[in-house]
């Protein structure tokens, strides 16, 4: 019996990260960071014997999904909805910032590249595009009020909203999708959910002065059932040599 204790008391002193004390650990992770997620996580199954699944989304989605009651030990989004469940008492204390990214702008892979290197640039390339691309609001996606505006104050708005084509966002209705297969010309959202499309090819990023920088973090649930193993993650997720990862995956911070 001491034997076994002392065995247990080793299991949750190294926060089950040890294929001996292997557990699942449910996450709730932006769909911004799924090229990352990719590599890395695989990675981390590989070092602990741990078994991650995750449910991606956008930011909105998820969080919806785990107000609603869906059970996670640990969930990423945006900093400010991260903060917001912090706020309500429904993720632990201390958020932990892992990668930032910012809006691309992309075409098809093949197809020809207007210059997007300024406003005035971007606005003629957007009055010129036959179709634009970007997420809709109701999907939950950060991007589509702030491209929105962005077309409001370029003075563009009624002239692509005619012309606009909706990604539902998450997994299966990302906006390079409707660039990649033509449903649209041109396509605007979080650079690293366009590099990890190899059809569709970035041409650049929106002028500095209409971008939008998002901060991903990561938490863990109040409710979490593995809180030891979510803590792990995170560390894992928030590491140097992560972040090399995140470099190459349009996720640089």
């Amino acid at each position: 019996m001491r034997k076994y204790l002392l065995t247990l008391t080793a299991c949750i002193a190294m926060a089950m990260s040890t294929p001996a004390c292997a557990t699942d650990i449910n996450a709730m992770i932006t769909t911004a960071m799924k090229a990352a997620m990719d590599v890395l996580l695989p990675q981390f199954e590989r070092a602990t014997g741990n078994k991650v699944n995750v449910t991606y989304g956008p930011s909105g989605g998820l969080t919806r999904r785990f107000n609603a009651g869906e059970p996670a030990d640990l969930i990423a989004v945006d900093s400010a909805a991260l903060d917001e469940l912090i706020k309500q008492a429904k993720v632990v204390p201390g958020r932990t910032d892992i990668a930032r990214t910012g809006i691309g702008i992309a075409v098809r892979k093949g197809a020809p590249k207007p210059d997007v290197s300024s406003a005035d640039a971007l606005k003629r390339a957007l009055l010129a595009a036959k179709t634009v691309g970007h997420t809709a609001p109701a999907g939950g996606g950060i991007t589509a009020g702030h491209i929105m505006r962005l077309f409001e104050k370029l003075g563009i708005d009624k002239e692509v909203a005619a012309k606009t084509k909706l990604a539902a966002g998450g997994p299966n209705g990302r906006v390079s999708v409707l660039v990649s297969s033509g449903e649209a010309e041109i396509g605007l959202q979080q650079v690293s959910e366009l590099m990890s499309n190899p059809e569709v090819e970035v041409i650049g990023m929106l002028p500095t002065e209409l971008q939008q920088i998002t901060i991903y973090s990561a938490g863990i649930a109040a409710s979490a059932k593995q809180p030891d193993a979510a803590k792990a993650l995170i560390g894992f997720l928030a590491a140097p040599n992560a972040k090399a990862i995140y470099k190459t995956k349009g996720l640089d911070f």
